[in-house]
């Protein structure tokens, strides 16, 4: 297992794991500030992740989000990551060399059950893509580039953010 370094923390995981959520409330127990790199990439293109998708596909996307996410630096930060945050190895690699990356974890049942429309929530989905397929593809991604994972099934946000404040302090 690598080195936990608490200096910043970036929240990885499927849509609708509570990366937002979770990473609010981490925040605030920890003192640090909190960044959610979906809003940074809304602010900047002026769009909706919807809008920026359908305006430059899945793979400009996927571009411009891996630029935000590998020019950020904030000194003491709780980050929450969009889903697709993974398909960008520099990203991923720039996050691992200034903070601890935490895998939120659900079951495929448990995002099925949290998640609304797809498209207007601006998931990155292949045409003809399940989201068992992208659930699939993903994991093995978030497992990946996790220096550590809470299982946040039947878990409240209370709960999560506990656990990662205990294990984020050892």
């Amino acid at each position: 297992m690598r080195t936990l370094r608490t200096k910043n923390v970036v929240l990885i995981g499927m849509p609708g794991a509570g990366k937002s959520t979770v990473g609010v409330v981490l925040a605030k127990r920890l003192g640090m500030s909190f960044i959610d790199s979906d809003l940074l990439i809304q602010e900047q293109e002026g769009k909706k992740l919807h809008e920026v998708i359908e305006e430059h596909g899945l793979d400009g996307f996927v571009e411009i989000e891996g630029r935000i996410n590998t020019a950020l630096a904030p000194k003491c930060a709780v980050i929450a990551t969009g889903g697709s945050a993974v398909y960008c190895r520099e990203a991923m690699e720039h996050f691992n060399s200034i903070a601890t990356i935490c895998y939120l974890q659900l079951t495929y049942e448990g995002i099925e059950h949290r998640l609304g429309d797809l498209t207007e929530r601006g998931v990155v989905l292949r045409a003809g893509q399940t989201l068992k397929e992208l659930y699939e593809e993903r994991i093995l991604l978030y497992e990946q580039y996790a220096n550590l994972t809470v299982a946040c099934e039947n878990k409240n946000i209370r709960e999560i953010v506990t656990e990662l404040a205990k294990r984020l302090k050892n």
